[in-house]
């Protein structure tokens, strides 16, 4: 359970990420109102047709709509608006796309005055607008409208027909609409599963691993290092002084020819006080009887019966320690060894 929480957890940090992204390029329409007045009738038209530019400031503008009076693109720095009584009323600039970037239209009509800047789509493009970005422009209001509505808003003012116009902030409008993001959204998709496969992947090789470890540790604490053989219900095992434990049959005579443990080369005989190799008679010296168990089903190996009975106890620990065992007292020449050493 713990590891599914870790793996939900990067995964919800990558989502985060993601929606951190697509903040970023979030975009605002613009409701845009105008009017003017013909045939002495007043026409008022609204729409949300408008889409604010990536760097301009999400607040309303209005004024009167004013055409560049020598280049209908806005550029350069000599372009020239000429809107009546610029100074006492707001005016918006209304320049078609192309022939130099969006900074350099919204800045020349910002150092006339303007109060907002409307851009209108390339011809062919009907009322269809797209995401401007301006880094050098910012500071003021600036949107794009489709062409259409664009080109009958400058055959109205070339008409000398005085349009009004008032921009209003919008709705957000989501990412998940532009084709890009869609890219953008399918391909973080795949990063963010491939990266939470290959993490459980990660976490589940490395439980496999630990586990593989933990078993291979237990076989080994399960099998005969004299043999290389499993312990089987119903056999009979020594515990040395060191706590390690062998097949009877097997540890003797390996005891007789090495003296020493087969795992830690521990020095058994020293441990048990006995110097000597050899009887008086010249026989080799039998290993001394240490604690002996049988093994049975259960899970523990230590869980079992002793040979002596007298020592219960013995069978409920680990660290068997051979003088505690009474098997000893039966062997008068090691306890005779013993005896003239203390």
């Amino acid at each position: 359970m713990g590891k599914k929480s870790e793996v939900y957890l990067f995964s919800l940090v990558l989502l985060s990420a993601l929606l951190q992204c697509s903040g970023a390029i979030l975009f605002w329409t613009a409701f845009v109102n105008y009017s003017y007045s013909m045939d002495n009738q007043t026409v008022n038209l609204f729409c949300q047709c408008g889409v604010y530019g990536r760097n301009s400031p999400l607040l309303p503008a209005s004024g009167i709509v004013v055409l560049p009076s020598s280049d209908p693109f806005g550029c350069g720095s000599d372009t020239v608006y000429s809107p009546n009584n610029s100074a006492l009323v707001p005016w918006i600039a209304l320049v078609e796309r192309g022939s130099c970037s969006f900074s350099d239209k919204i800045n020349a009509a910002k150092r006339q005055g303007a109060d907002g800047v409307v851009v209108y789509n390339l011809d062919g493009t009907g009322n269809n607008t797209s995401k401007m970005e301006h880094k050098e422009a910012q500071g003021i209001v600036a949107i794009m409208i489709g062409n259409l509505l664009g080109k009958d808003l400058v055959n109205l003012v070339n008409s000398s027909v005085e349009v009004k116009m008032v921009i209003d902030l919008g709705k957000p409008l989501g990412p998940w609409m532009d084709t890009y993001w869609l890219y953008f959204l399918s391909i973080s998709f795949f990063v963010v599963t491939a990266a939470s496969i290959g993490y459980f992947i990660f976490v589940s090789v490395h439980r496999l691993h630990s586990l593989r470890a933990q078993m291979r540790a237990e076989s080994r604490s399960h099998t005969c290092a004299v043999c290389i053989d499993s312990y089987k219900p119903g056999e009979v095992v020594t515990v040395l002084t060191c706590g390690h434990f062998y097949h009877k049959a097997c540890i003797e005579p390996w005891l007789l020819e090495k003296r020493t443990c087969p795992m830690c080369k521990c020095d058994i005989l020293k441990a048990l006080g006995v110097d000597a190799e050899v009887k008086k008679d010249g026989s080799p010296i039998s290993p001394p009887d240490v604690t002996v168990v049988t093994v049975s089903g259960e899970e523990h190996l230590y869980n079992v019966p002793l040979t002596d009975t007298s020592t219960p106890e013995l069978a409920r620990h680990q660290d068997l320690h051979p003088y505690d065992n009474g098997a000893f007292e039966g062997d008068s020449q090691i306890m005779n060894n013993m005896a003239a050493r203390g």
